[in-house]
């Protein structure tokens, strides 16, 4: 995540959840004394409104009423040409709302003496997002449902994302220490200062290190989970929890946090989610690298990736759950078409299962059955 975005968030109030002063309500989630509770933090929840309302469509949505498809009428049109031409263009003036600096309007991505032309890389990377949007609103209903996202659920306005990371240096200097830390140790406004892992977006929302904290058994070499490991695990949960705006009972059972019997149905949600974006940062975002300028990749040469933060920006739904897609219904792959179904998603009964056998509890429901539900304000505050 870059240092712009970093003080942004923090000023915002969207950051260091554990670290911010009282008063918060709690909601109690599970019996009493087992310390099951929730918090929803009060003294943000105007600027988090105010931060995450819905734009208007550009204009009404057109009645498709047959006629010519986009890919028909326009040249080089390889994506979303499957529309009625009055759609298309529908969803690129909102497109262009919802990214294109004002002063740019189309030309941002278009080469105004040829608009079918790819010369301008930012068209290219538009094309490639647009099929990743389809992709997560077709093949990620696991994790995004039927609200599923559109451009404006990361953008926000922007050309870029506001919250985005790159590949981390291991050299890193701060608070006037200098050196090798091998990725650990600098406390970071990612891991809430915490002296946790500085980078727990490379080794789990890119690669597909194991998220683990401990094995079945005090004998490391069954499940082979080290102390850096842990940390990493923690890292990664520090930056989920910042990122919805929850705490660890959001997810967890609080009196056993491995158990996936026991754990509230938003976990199941959580973990189709890491996998997602893993796949948009390995398919679709590091896959337009090649064109892009120096001015759009980080300090080792990588393009700028998406954690859970570029799309939840500090609440527990993105947008608290609004779902745009009914106004822009060709944001979603034609029935029955499957984009680039990526390998990764997985079964999470699969992999629940195996836990088991190695030792871990119980196999999950499916998390279909058991939908999420936000948290609700008691009368009772700390």
């Amino acid at each position: 995540m870059t240092k712009t975005a970093l003080l942004t968030l923090a000023a915002a109030g969207v950051l260091l959840a554990g670290c911010e002063r009282p008063v918060h309500d709690t909601a109690q989630i599970g019996y009493r004394g087992t310390g099951a509770e929730g918090v929803i933090r009060t003294s943000l929840e105007t600027k988090l409104h105010a931060l995450n309302v819905v734009p208007p469509p550009p204009y009404d949505l057109p009645k498709d009423e047959g006629g010519p498809r986009a890919a028909q009428e326009y040249q080089n049109v390889k994506v979303l040409g499957d529309l009625s031409v009055d759609e298309f263009n529908y969803t690129m003036a909102a497109i262009t709302a919802w990214i294109a600096p004002a002063e740019q309007g189309c030309n941002y991505c278009h080469n105004p003496e040829n608009m079918a032309s790819d010369a301008v890389y930012t068209k290219v990377v538009a094309r490639k997002m647009l099929q990743m949007t389809r992709n997560i609103n077709s093949n990620w209903t696991t994790h995004v449902k039927a609200t599923g996202v559109t451009c404006y659920t990361c953008h926000r306005g922007n050309a870029v994302p506001k919250y985005v990371w790159n590949e981390t240096p291991d050299r890193f200097a701060t608070m006037g220490l200098k050196g090798n830390k091998h990725g650990q140790n600098t406390p970071s406004p990612v891991t809430a200062f915490a002296s946790l892992p500085y980078d727990p977006f490379t080794p789990y929302l890119l690669k597909a290190n194991q998220i683990r904290l401990a094995g079945p058994t005090a004998d490391t070499t069954r499940r082979n989970v080290s102390m850096a490991s842990a940390e990493g695990t923690y890292g990664l949960m520090m930056h989920m929890s910042n990122s919805l705006g929850v705490n660890c009972s959001y997810c967890h059972n609080a009196g056993n946090f491995q158990s996936w019997r026991l754990s509230r149905p938003q976990r199941a949600v959580a973990w189709y989610g890491i996998r997602m974006t893993r796949d948009i940062n390995n398919n679709y975002v590091n896959a337009v690298g090649y064109v892009m300028p120096a001015n759009r990749l980080g300090p080792l040469g990588d393009p700028y990736k998406v954690n859970c933060t570029t799309c939840h920006q500090g609440v527990y739904k993105p947008l608290y759950g609004v779902s745009m897609l009914k106004d822009y219904p060709g944001l979603r792959a034609p029935h029955g078409t499957v984009v680039n179904a990526p390998a990764e998603n997985a079964d999470l009964r699969g992999q629940a299962a195996a836990d088991e056998a190695a030792g871990d509890v119980a196999t999950p429901a499916a998390p279909a059955a058991r939908p999420a539900t936000p948290l609700t304000p008691v009368s009772f505050t700390r």
